[in-house]
């Protein structure tokens, strides 16, 4: 069994900051779910712990990668989680058996940790990050929703929504309830007042 000297306490200090760089500083800046990334924290801390103190017991790379898919069935089978956190959750595996089980030297190790807090950031910068969101919207003009009359659908969409609608693709119509579902595709930036002019001289032309 590994004893808890000052090597296991410098692992752990490295891994815990690892994590908590990863999960706050990168995560939750963006989704802002403090549940979730104390549950990585947690889910790190315990996956180092163990594979740590069974590192004495010959247990290899494979066998602890093994050991964290039957603690992902266990416990996130019962939940969906959506690509991103399953992404940040073995990210967060990751930092910890390289942690617990890496054969690199203190100072490898928190660069490399620090490389992959790093990437997570940079990947999750605005600067990165599409511009455009998507949104399901149940519309009853079915008339709009022709060719030819793409535009009145979009200035319509514009005008009721308050958002900047660019795309509009249609999913599903229903001649019965005279009702069609669209997925609009958006930015998050107002309309600006030149836009909104366009938007009402294009409506004033069609009405002529």
């Amino acid at each position: 069994m590994t004893e808890l000297d000052i090597a296991f306490a410098s692992r752990f200090s490295i891994n815990l900051l690892s994590l908590v760089v990863l999960c706050y500083l990168c995560y939750f800046r963006v989704s802002k779910n403090s549940t979730v990334a104390g549950s990585f924290i947690l889910f790190g801390v315990g996956v180092f712990i163990i594979t740590n103190l069974l590192h004495g017991v010959d247990m290899s790379m494979e066998f602890a990668f093994g050991l964290f898919a039957v603690f992902t069935m266990l416990r996130y089978r019962t939940e969906s989680i959506s690509i991103k956190e399953m992404t940040y959750l073995f990210l967060v595996t990751a930092i910890a058996l390289l942690t617990s089980v890496g054969q690199m030297n203190l100072v490898d190790l928190l660069m490399l940790n620090g490389v992959i807090c790093l990437l997570a950031f940079i990947i999750d910068a605005n600067i990165l990050r599409s511009r455009y969101q998507l949104q399901s919207v149940c519309y009853e003009k079915i008339e709009n929703i022709t060719p030819q009359n793409r535009h009145k659908l979009i200035a319509d969409l514009r005008a009721r929504t308050g958002l900047q609608v660019e795309q509009v693709t249609i999913e599903h119509i229903d001649f019965l309830r005279d009702t069609a579902q669209l997925s609009i595709r958006y930015t998050s930036e107002k309309l600006t007042a030149k836009q909104k002019t366009n938007d009402i001289n294009s409506n004033l032309k069609v009405m002529s």
